[in-house]
């Protein structure tokens, strides 16, 4: 869940959202997401995946835009042994945590600073690319997706995965209210720090699903599917690049 803002200066406040705001709760980043989902981030991180369809044994190239600690990453190096799989993120600390849970991938997942709204790859350098729980905290989302459109190959996809508030269903307003008020109650408990308040108000401010589909589809990305997860608390965008589509 971390953003794509390069850390603050040293002597100002981390602004919300920011990599430094997250160097502040790296140490138990992993923690809270499973407390605060109730596990289930683990089922949303694997249908990520799956949405991919990469070939599971062949050889190609994905990115992970906002890697945080490396989960959805490394999700992706399991499921297909043939993936060189690169995650970047502004905040040092994650990228640091995270360091040390990539290991045994032997190098085929490499976490590395850097800012989603300048990727520093080339064009269609990559198979795949993915952002999850991220693009809500990008200041330029349109850029964001621009570059993350940019940076994967004609036929590639490109999977989002965030959280939102829903507003339909008869679980939505019990989702909402785990969202307003239990999240940043218990983030701030568990991590002795008031950063999680952040995390309600950014998806408070996220727009609904067919909004951002259509920013997609603004910014170089044909939409094919977007997926509502459990009662609408999060979102599953799928895409491919538009040029060359048909």
């Amino acid at each position: 869940m971390t953003d794509t803002a390069l850390a603050s200066s040293p002597s100002s406040p981390p602004a919300p959202g920011s990599g430094a705001m997250f160097d502040r709760i790296a140490g138990r980043y992993d923690l809270l997401n499973r407390v605060m989902s109730f596990g289930v981030d683990k089922r949303w991180r694997k249908k990520t995946v799956a949405a991919l369809a990469l070939p599971k044994t062949d050889a190609c190239r994905v990115l992970d835009v906002a890697t945080g600690t490396g989960d959805l990453a490394i999700d992706i190096a399991r499921r297909h042994p043939g993936a060189a799989v690169i995650g970047v993120d502004p905040s040092a600390k994650m990228i640091e945590v995270g360091a040390g849970k990539v290991t045994r991938f032997d190098g085929r997942v490499s976490l590395v600073l850097g800012d989603a709204q300048a990727l520093a790859f080339d064009d269609g350098s990559f198979d795949a690319v993915t952002i999850a729980f991220g693009i809500r905290n990008v200041p330029d989302r349109a850029r964001g997706l621009a570059e993350m459109a940019r940076v994967c190959r004609v036929g590639g996809r490109v999977a989002i995965l965030e959280l939102g508030e829903p507003t339909r269903g008869v679980m939505a307003p019990l989702a909402r209210f785990h969202i307003r008020q239990v999240v940043p109650r218990l983030g701030a408990l568990l991590s002795g720090s008031k950063e999680y308040r952040y995390l309600q108000t950014s998806i408070a401010a996220f727009p609904p699903p067919d909004e951002f589909a259509q920013l997609m589809a603004a910014n170089g990305l044909k939409v094919l599917e977007v997926v509502p997860l459990t009662f609408g608390v999060c979102n599953l965008y799928v895409g491919t690049p538009s040029r060359g589509a048909a």
